[in-house]
């Protein structure tokens, strides 16, 4: 298996802007935004992809999307709305193999 990138950023062999780390969760700035506001929400565990998800890892999930709720409140996005978005396979938009929940907002967006 070629090495993963967010598991490379995770062990912080690839530089990047983090906006919050614990122990199970990474968060950082896309390096490709499509909104002015665009992180990543990464769990450290490596998952790679939603279909890969084992019920065991629902709590993984919601920590993912409790966390967006958090940084989106932080970064004064969530009054006006945001997006959360997982995709899932190559057909699905997901260009890296490794689970992942992007956080946009910062305008209004469109479909």
């Amino acid at each position: 298996m070629p090495k993963c990138i967010f598991c490379q950023i995770i062990k912080k062999e690839i530089p990047s802007k983090f906006f919050f780390e614990d122990n199970h969760l990474i968060v950082f700035h896309d390096i490709n935004p499509k909104a002015p506001v665009h992180l990543l929400i990464v769990p450290k565990k490596h998952i790679l992809s939603v279909n890969e998800l084992e019920e065991k890892d629902s709590v993984l999930i919601s920590k993912m999307v409790y966390r967006a709720k958090k940084t989106a409140k932080e970064l004064g996005i969530s009054k006006n709305g945001y997006r959360l978005v997982f995709n899932c396979g190559s057909d699905g938009g997901q260009a890296v193999g490794h689970l992942h929940l992007h956080l946009l907002g910062g305008k209004k967006l469109s479909f």
